[in-house]
């Protein structure tokens, strides 16, 4: 039995649901996949899976079992990647993620440029507004907009971001201008879903009711263009929109402190060139970037 394929195949049913779901990730025939499931249960002398017509789920000793498959399946990837010379010379692929606007307007030109630069390297960006996990969704780089929670990871801080509430011109002519936070009660606000930019508290002030909530800042931004209200987004998610004169920056001297913008990573004791020269390539460009929006 070749225990590491069959912990490969265990870590794809957990992540995939099912067998089938399984075999298909890995290019297994059904009756492949659950042979070698119940050949390493038979090895292990416990079962990992308990499986009906409808559902696949992990036992209490399969989910006890798991994170050591998966420790062991990266430690194994990680010392193949280093006798390849991965630690030698930058290739293979990194997986990015960051948030959607951000990502597009400044981690996609970089990642662009450091394609071009390093032609043995392969990126898989993912945008998302979503906090992907980097361990259980095998990210290599995170760039993260806020306070940042402890934890093993590593961070290195690129800049900060502050927080805005903004309206267009046309509805502060037809409904007025606040001056402070209490004013905010009798206004039209437009909320995005509980995001963290979403706090319309401003320390001791309630925050108001919302007549719009929509589940992007991108949205929000649109819709108050259009004059339905005030938003609060992140300052580089209203910029352009700014500079072109269709919103107006409000309360400024109200809002809290920014928040921070770092890149992060497991932090492993040996970082893959690859990371380590994106790190180095991307860091640079972030900064000058963050200082010209923030």
């Amino acid at each position: 039995m070749d225990r590491l394929e069959a912990m490969s195949i265990l870590v794809a049913i957990a992540e995939t649901g099912s067998l089938s779901a399984a075999g298909r990730r890995l290019n297994l025939p059904l009756s492949s996949v659950s042979r070698k499931i119940s050949d390493l249960e038979i090895h292990l002398g416990t079962r990992l899976l308990t499986r009906t017509s409808r559902r696949t789920a992990l036992t209490d000793a399969g989910a006890a079992y798991l994170p050591a498959c998966r420790r062991i399946l990266e430690d194994v990837a990680e010392a193949e990647r280093a006798a390849a010379g991965e630690y030698r010379t930058p290739r293979g692929e990194l997986t990015i993620t960051a948030p959607i606007v951000f990502g597009r307007l400044h981690m996609l030109p970089i990642v662009l440029d450091f394609l071009a630069a390093y032609p043995e390297v392969d990126i898989r960006l993912t945008l998302t507004d979503r906090r992907l996990s980097l361990v259980e969704d095998h990210i290599d780089l995170a760039l993260r907009i806020g306070p940042l929670a402890d934890s093993s990871l590593v961070a290195l801080k690129l800049g900060t971001m502050r927080r805005v509430v903004v309206a267009s011109p046309a509805y502060l002519e037809r409904r007025g201008r606040p001056e402070i936070p209490a004013d905010l009660a009798g206004h039209d606000c437009i909320d995005s879903s509980g995001r963290p930019t979403s706090d319309w508290s401003f320390d001791a002030f309630l925050p108001p009711r919302p007549r719009l909530d929509v589940n992007t800042a991108e949205a929000s931004i649109d819709a108050a263009i259009a004059g339905a209200g005030l938003a609060r987004v992140l300052f580089y998610q209203a910029a352009q929109a700014v500079r072109e004169g269709k919103l107006v920056l409000l309360l400024e001297e109200f809002e809290h402190e920014p928040w921070p913008v770092s890149l992060v990573h497991a932090g492993q004791d040996l970082l893959p060139l690859k990371l380590r020269a994106f790190i180095d390539f991307a860091a640079p460009a972030l900064r000058t970037r963050l200082a010209r929006i923030g």
